[in-house]
């Protein structure tokens, strides 16, 4: 099974967002072309291809529709054949970083302090060690081509 072409018609539209977000998802599926991806993930693709296809009249709903597709391409991605997008983990593991190490950090250091207003100090300080780790993480999918040229904003 191959992957469908992206086929969209932007009419007279002049919005610089809009249409950088459907040529971001047209150059998605060109760089996933160059993959070898299973019958399973090419499916779930094509069947996002087709909706995207199908809506080519209405900008705003193709727009709202891309976005969508864009999130579950890479959650499918991700959980069938752990490709990800650039900074993947560092983003995903800023935020575990901040909860994880940083609040209990926060917390011991306000009750050794006597205060808990000093509960926020460990945040930045739990960010920078999740960002540390899904750097590392991003670093190691990238040497194993695992990791998509693409960004997500």
């Amino acid at each position: 099974m191959e992957l469908l072409d992206v086929k969209y018609d932007l009419g007279t539209e002049q919005n610089k967002r809009r249409i950088s977000n459907i040529e971001g998802f047209a150059s998605l599926i060109k760089e996933l072309k160059e993959r070898e991806l299973t019958e399973e993930v090419i499916e779930v693709l094509n069947k996002h291809i087709e909706l995207i296809n199908s809506l080519s009249g209405n900008i705003k709903k193709l727009n709202r529709q891309v976005s969508k597709s864009k999130l579950i391409i890479f959650q499918t991605l991700d959980r069938k054949m752990r490709i990800v997008p650039k900074n993947a983990y560092r983003n995903r593991w800023l935020a575990i970083g901040m909860v994880v190490f940083g609040m209990p950090m926060g917390a011991a250091y306000g009750v050794s302090m006597g205060n808990m207003a000093f509960i926020g100090v460990g945040i930045p300080i739990g960010m920078v060690f999740g960002m540390a780790i899904g750097a590392r993480m991003d670093k190691k999918a990238a040497k194993e081509g695992r990791q998509l040229k693409f960004e997500v904003s």
